[in-house]
């Protein structure tokens, strides 16, 4: 991802507010529940947003995972992520971290039980490296919930899977989600109810 104007000119504060508006709408249409019902997160799981946004599957997630679990929203515009901690802190959620990034997480490897990349990975300056630190961080048997709307549907696979180390698990309605390529341990219900 390519870091963001952060300056509070006109501009960024008119893109700034249809960029909001734009997703407001989009989760009015198509609420973030939806997505993430097919990934089946669970109680007190750990999730990675990554590209969050302005945290619309973040606090969904936070939400699911409750107050034993984790959601950290990692994003490479410190105005989304101050956007995200405000309406966390407003809607209670004592769950939820950010983390400033454009590749490197900081977290400890295999600490996540799902990642969630939505409508990033089109934008992303070097793929291969983060999909290197989500395969890091992510849990053996862990998932990976994909979607983006900016690829191809036959283009999906071969992105995630050229490097070896993601394969695909299951197609839902709206997301791919794939586990590390060493094998899946216990499919949540979700992902086998969506399997082709």
């Amino acid at each position: 991802m390519k870091p963001a104007a952060t300056h509070g000119g006109p501009l960024f504060r008119v893109h700034y507010a249809l960029e909001d508006l734009f997703f407001r709408a989009r989760d009015w249409i198509s609420p973030p529940a939806r997505k993430l019902d097919e990934i089946g997160i669970r109680e007190s799981w750990s999730v990675l947003d990554y590209g969050c946004g302005l945290g619309s599957y973040t606090f969904a997630a936070a939400s699911l995972v409750g107050e034993k679990g984790r959601v950290f929203a990692a994003d490479v515009n410190p105005a989304r992520l101050r956007h995200v901690q405000t309406v966390a802190v407003r809607q209670g959620l004592r769950n939820v971290e950010t983390i400033l990034t454009d590749c490197d997480t900081g977290l400890e490897g295999e600490s996540v039980d799902a990642v969630l990349l939505y409508d990033v990975y089109h934008g992303l300056e070097y793929p291969e490296q983060v999909l290197s630190e989500l395969f890091r961080v992510l849990k053996p048997g862990g998932l990976l919930s994909f979607s983006d709307h900016h690829l191809q549907k036959e283009q999906v696979e071969p992105c995630l899977t050229a490097e070896g180390k993601f394969r695909l698990l299951a197609k839902g309605t709206q997301t791919y989600i794939f586990t590390r390529a060493e094998g899946a341990r216990g499919k949540p219900a979700a992902a086998l109810r969506t399997q082709h």
